[in-house]
């Protein structure tokens, strides 16, 4: 009798054990949710974080956004966790207008916004009196005169990202007209305009190659995406999970193999 007492107490013991451990396994916060917007960005995380993240007890739920503006509006009013969409100057851009403090933690593979053309082949010279279709937003306008001023087609004053504006051309002996539109339309005007100044994620998604722009733009550390989440959340177990997902061999192999990502900038840690 004193055996069979002993043995089911050693049973007890056992089963609190395991289901302690269980309980250790399981993240404080069990869903992530995540923004989006149009672009190439939800499918690197889910084929490359999401599995990392579910081997740690997490699930993910993925909300779509028409602009950044929702999205990071999102992420501030904690209705989603992080987002996936935007560059540190944006992201920076976006706080100083809106007087919040969102943050980058981790870079991610990002396409170059580029130059294309639906009405040139490609290699021709680009005439005087084209017409080229810009983002409208600062930050993204300024990108764009940049790629311009590269190609010798205008020049361009030095000015804050936020303050850019289409009069900071400040030399353009081919009368370039330049038409500035919602960065999101920029694909669809190629219909109606010589040239268009594509970001990476609106070509990606409209089915843009980056092989068949004019030119890429020189793209540098702060224009790479990055994941955002609230400031105070930077350091919490959760968003550290989201960057051990991002520098994980899953994610590395994931896209290193695909030849999708060929052309895309990457960030140090894929390197």
């Amino acid at each position: 009798m004193k055996k069979a007492r002993s043995f089911l107490s050693s049973l007890t013991i056992l089963s609190q054990l395991v289901a302690g451990s269980a309980l250790a396994q399981q993240p404080a916060k069990a869903e992530l949710k995540v923004g989006f917007v149009p672009g190439p960005y939800i499918d690197e995380f889910k084929v490359g974080v999401e599995p990392e993240l579910k081997k740690k007890g997490y699930s993910i739920r993925y909300v779509e956004f028409s602009t950044g503006l929702e999205a990071n509006n999102a992420v501030f009013k904690s209705e989603i966790d992080a987002n996936v969409m935007q560059h540190t100057i944006f992201l920076n851009s976006y706080n100083e207008r809106q007087k919040t403090d969102l943050v980058g933690i981790v870079h991610v593979p990002t396409p170059p916004m580029g130059l294309y053309s639906k009405k040139h082949p490609l290699g021709t010279p680009i005439k005087p009196g084209s017409s080229v279709a810009v983002p409208n937003d600062p930050v993204n306008l300024q990108r764009a005169l940049w790629v311009l001023r590269d190609l010798g087609l205008v020049e361009i004053r030095d000015s804050k990202p936020v303050d850019v504006s289409e009069l900071d051309v400040i030399r353009n002996p081919g009368g370039i007209k330049i038409i500035p539109l919602e960065a999101a339309q920029a694909p669809r005007a190629l219909e109606d305009v010589d040239f268009a100044a594509v970001q990476g994620n609106f070509a990606i998604y409209s089915g843009l190659k980056l092989t068949n722009a004019f030119a890429l733009e020189k793209m540098t550390a702060p224009y790479i995406n990055v994941v955002a989440v609230k400031q105070a959340n930077a350091n919490a177990p959760w968003a550290q999970d989201i960057v051990a997902g991002y520098k994980s061999a899953t994610f590395k192999t994931a896209i290193l193999s695909d030849r999708f990502y060929d052309g895309f900038t990457l960030p140090d840690y894929l390197k």
